[in-house]
Parts: C-alpha cells; structure tokens; sequence
C-alpha cells in the first residue's frame, strides 16, 4: 500500500486543495480508500483524519472496500425501476449472497446501484464490467450468476 501511495503522493505538493484529486487518484491506484491510506492522506495533507473522511464520504465516488473482480452496477433510472429493477436487485442479492454496496468474501462479486447506466430502452439491465446486460428477468439473473455451492 505504501509504495502505491507513495507513487501517487509524488504528484502532489501537500496542499488542503488537493484533497479530493488525491482521494480519486489513490482510489484509481488501489481500487478503494482503505483506513490506512486515508490515515496517510491525512498526514500528507496535515489534517485530521475526520477531515478526509468527512470529505471522503460526502462523495458517492469514493469506496471504502474493495471491488470485486466482477463489479455489478444496477441501473435505478426511471425506465429501469418501472421495468423491475428493485426485483432485479433482490434476484442478485440472494444468488450471490450478498447486498447492495458489498463484496462478497471471495471479492469475486460486488454490488453497486447507479442512477442511470444511459441503456433505457434495454430496461431493466446491469452492467458487469461494462458489459450490458439487458431485458433483464429473475431466471436471466439465475443463470447469469449461477455460483458453485
């Protein structure tokens, strides 16, 4: 973790100003925001912790777990929840275990809903990995997210 913050920290000069670049870009660089690099933020910036965190949550961009190595993002835009998303969401959540806004243990799969994935007249859909995956129905979801018990 250190060598990645390190890397990244390279390109600032230590000003409050940077703050939310700095959390973009160690987020770009690790995949997430975890305690330890908001604890170095914080001290290359010279602030609170609070400081960085209070920031860092405020901001629906910022994560503070890993993401899976097969990311799903639930479209909630009007043509996607009136074609059934929410039992989309559910379908997704009890095949893989988990709930919106995690990531299953094995970091295979993590959960996330956006306001709109821009693909309305495929509703409902999701994405995987920027794969689109639409008309979506309770049994497409079954067999797209079959696990090994």
């Amino acid at each position: 973790m250190q060598e990645c913050l390190d890397k990244v920290f390279k390109n600032y000069k230590g000003n409050v100003e940077e703050l939310i670049p700095l959390l973009q870009n160690v987020q770009e660089e690790s995949g997430f925001l975890s305690d330890c690099a908001m604890s170095e933020i914080a001290k290359f910036l010279r602030v609170p912790k609070s400081k960085v965190y209070g920031v860092a949550t405020f901001y629906a961009q910022f994560r503070f777990k890993p993401k899976g190595r097969n990311h799903i993002m639930l479209c909630r835009g009007t043509a996607c929840h009136v074609k059934g998303a929410p039992r989309i969401l559910e379908e997704i959540e009890k095949n893989l275990e988990i709930k919106e806004g995690e990531t299953s243990a094995d970091l295979e799969y993590s959960i996330e809903s956006v306001a709109c994935i821009g693909a309305c007249s495929l509703a409902p859909c999701i994405t995987v990995n920027e794969k689109v995956h639409a008309d979506l129905t309770p049994q497409k979801i079954e067999n797209l997210f079959k696990r090994k018990k």
